[in-house]
């Protein structure tokens, strides 16, 4: 299997579930890559795992489809204002993700932030106390009610955190969901 290509809001696509390994071919390009995307596509069409990534990074699949793979509308959570540039990147050249509820491409220091992935307890300590405090913060629990929302999340059942780093500073920002 050949690497993918980068995604710089969207470092790990493999690992986040949003690009599965498959035999499928890209309706795009027509080719059998070993890859295909699996996250949501907004266009006319259903187009679901229609794409390899190659075709999402180059923008050729939201070209072709009049596709996108995240809604605009939600890209710096009405929180931070980006470029339309940026905007264009992460709707039209970036793999979007699948949440319980509508999606949120949170932002940072005046740009969209990088998606590290859906995450439950265990994923989240793993990647460490900074990420725990950005879930924790931005449901607002406290005490005991945070100990037990936190003791159920669940990557795959939800309630379900999703965690993004910043590009510039650093930081973590989260949101967490549920079905």
């Amino acid at each position: 299997m050949v690497k993918l290509p980068p995604f710089k809001y969207h470092p790990d696509p493999l690992a986040t579930g949003s690009v599965l390994k498959s035999d499928k071919e890209c309706r795009c390009c027509s080719k059998k890559t070993g890859y295909i995307y699996a996250g949501p596509v907004y266009a006319e069409e259903e187009l679901a795992q229609a794409f390899c990534p190659w075709c999402i990074s180059n923008g050729t699949a939201a070209e072709k489809f009049d596709a996108t793979f995240t809604d605009e509308a939600v890209i710096g959570d009405g929180e931070v204002a980006v470029s339309t540039e940026t905007e264009d990147e992460v709707s039209r050249r970036t793999p979007g993700f699948s949440g319980w509820q509508q999606e949120r491409w949170l932002g940072c220091c005046d740009d969209a932030a990088a998606f590290l992935g859906p995450v439950g307890k265990k994923e989240l300590q793993k990647l460490g106390t900074k990420a725990v405090t950005a879930v924790q913060e931005e449901c607002g629990l406290e005490d005991e009610e945070w100990k037990s929302y936190f003791a159920a999340l669940n990557r795959d059942d939800g309630p379900t955190a999703y965690v993004f780093r910043c590009l510039h500073c650093g930081d973590f920002k989260a949101y967490s969901d549920c079905h």
